[in-house]
C-alpha cells in the first residue's frame, strides 16, 4: 500500500493545556474514532517532506457527552529505513528513532476555518523503521521503493497517544505537525542527515495515516470532502473553495480521505 499521492498533478510546547503521554484516563469513553480495525500492518498517507507540508487535520464530531480529560491518539506512517533504501533497505527487528510529534487542538471558527488553539504539545516518539525490503516478492514502486511482508507495503504503521486535562466542545479540528528537513515551524535543514544515524533522515519518510472511505465508527465527521493543510504546495489544497495556501486552512477535494485519529474522554 503507498502513500497518498498529491491530488492535481522545534515544535510549540505552551498553550492553552499541558499534555504528557499516558494511559488515558479511567472511566473513559471512545467519542470520536475512525481508526481501521483491525488496524493493518500500514495505511495510505500523507507525506510531509515529498509534499511540501507542515501541519495535516482534519475536523471531527464527538459523540455522546464525555468531553473532560481527553487522550488523543493518532495513527501514522514510517517509511524510513534504518540503512539503504528501495532495494537496499535494511532494518534491525525492533529498530526506532526519536522524533518530537505536536498535536495541535482546535475550536473550529467562522466559515468551518480554524478557530482559537484550545491545546498545543509536542512530545518525542520512539518512531519505528519500516521492515526490510522484500526483494524476492515486491518490486520498487515509481518512487524506487520496495515493499516488506507478502502484502508489498512500503510503510508501517504506529500509534501516538497524548491526554491532557482540557475540556473539548463538540466539534474541534485536530492536527499533526512536525518539522522536516525543508518544513515545519522549524526546518531541520538538509545538512543535518549528515548528521543522523543511519543516512537517510526518518522524519523525511514520517507521514500520517489516512482512513479511505469507512468514514467514522463513533462520532462524525462534519467536513468529509476537507481537510485542513499548512503546506506551500498549491495542489494540495484542491479545487476552489478552499483556504489560503501556506497557512493552516481548509483544503477540498479530500472526499473519503481523513486523517485517522481515536479521542477518549470523561464526563
Amino acid at each position: 500500500m503507498t502513500g497518498k499521492i498529491p491530488k492535481s498533478a522545534g515544535a510549540i510546547f505552551a498553550a492553552v493545556a499541558i499534555f504528557a503521554i499516558a494511559a488515558a484516563t479511567a472511566g473513559a469513553t471512545t467519542v470520536y474514532n475512525n481508526v481501521p480495525k483491525p488496524l493493518p500492518k500500514n495505511v495510505v498517507s500523507e507525506a510531509f517532506e515529498a509534499t511540501s507540508t507542515a501541519e495535516f487535520g482534519g475536523q471531527v464530531e464527538l459523540a455522546g457527552t464525555a468531553r473532560s480529560n481527553p487522550s488523543i491518539t493518532a495513527v501514522l506512517s514510517s517509511w524510513a529505513c534504518q540503512e539503504g533504501a528501495g532495494k537496499t533497505c535494511h532494518t534491525n527487528g525492533g529498530a526506532t528513532f526519536a522524533w518530537p510529534i505536536t498535536l495541535n487542538v482546535y475550536e473550529v471558527g467562522a466559515g468551518n476555518e480554524p478557530g482559537a488553539k484550545i491545546a498545543s504539545v509536542t512530545e518525542t516518539f520512539n518512531i519505528p523503521f519500516r521492515p526490510s525490503a522484500n526483494n524476492k516478492l515486491c518490486a520498487p514502486n515509481p518512487e524506487g521503493a520496495v515493499g516488506y511482508s507478502a502484502e508489498c507495503f512500503h510503510g508501517k504503521v504506529f500509534k501516538a497517544t497524548f491526554t491532557s486535562g482540557v475540556t473539548l466542545p463538540s466539534k474541534v479540528i485536530l492536527s499533526i505537525a512536525y518539522n522536516t528537513s525543508n518544513y515545519g515551524e522549524k526546518p531541520v535543514g538538509p545538512a543535518a542527515c549528515s548528521a543522523f544515524v543511519p543516512s537517510r533522515c526518518g522524519y523525511d519518510s514520517l507521514n500520517v495515516g489516512l482512513e479511505e472511505g469507512a468514514g467514522a465508527s463513533t462520532g462524525k465527521q462534519p467536513l468529509p470532502n476537507y481537510t485542513y493543510m499548512n503546506s506551500t504546495f498549491a495542489a494540495k489544497y484542491g479545487a476552489e473553495p478552499h483556504g489560503t495556501i501556506g497557512t493552516f486552512s481548509l483544503a477540498n477535494e479530500w472526499t473519503g480521505e481523513q486523517p485517522i485519529f481515536e479521542v477518549k474522554a470523561s464526563k
